[in-house]
Parts: structure tokens; sequence; C-alpha cells
């Protein structure tokens, strides 16, 4: 997987990767990412791919990120009543 670039956020740690002919959107918070992966023919450039990073899908990251801390919480919970 070659890093194509580091996209600049006050929040989250962004890189547009390339792998096996699919860009790859990586978006980090914390010790949590959110991956999207779109095929190099289905778009015209790397700019093309960066426009698709909108604050929309970046509002609703925080929400999946959000549902994502709750669920490892759960399962430490779980864990800790299995013993």
């Amino acid at each position: 997987m070659r890093l194509i670039k580091d996209i600049p956020h006050e929040r989250f740690k962004i890189q547009l990767f390339n792998y096996n002919a699919k860009y790859i959107v990586k978006i980090e918070l914390g010790q949590f990412e959110q991956s999207y992966k779109i095929g190099e023919l289905d778009v015209d450039s790397v700019e093309d791919v960066e426009r698709m990073i909108t604050p929309e899908l970046l509002k609703n990251s925080v929400s999946r990120f959000i549902e994502m801390r709750t669920d490892w919480e759960e399962g430490f919970r779980n864990k800790n009543n299995q013993k």
C-alpha cells in the first residue's frame, strides 16, 4: 500500500493510499479508523477522491466513531463479566 497524500484536518488524521488499483481513504480518530475504497477507474483523479471527503462525510464519520467506541466499551464490559 502506497501513501499518496496526508490531508490536513484539525480533528482527524486523513490519509489517501493507493493499493490494487484502488484508492483508499483512511480516517483516524484516536484508536479507531474508518476506510473507504474506490476503484481507480471510478474517478478521474486524486483530486476527485479528495472532493469526496466532504464536511458531511466527516460529520457522519464522527457518529460512526462514537458507535465504534460504544461497541468497544461494551466488549470490555462483556469480557469483565465473563470471569
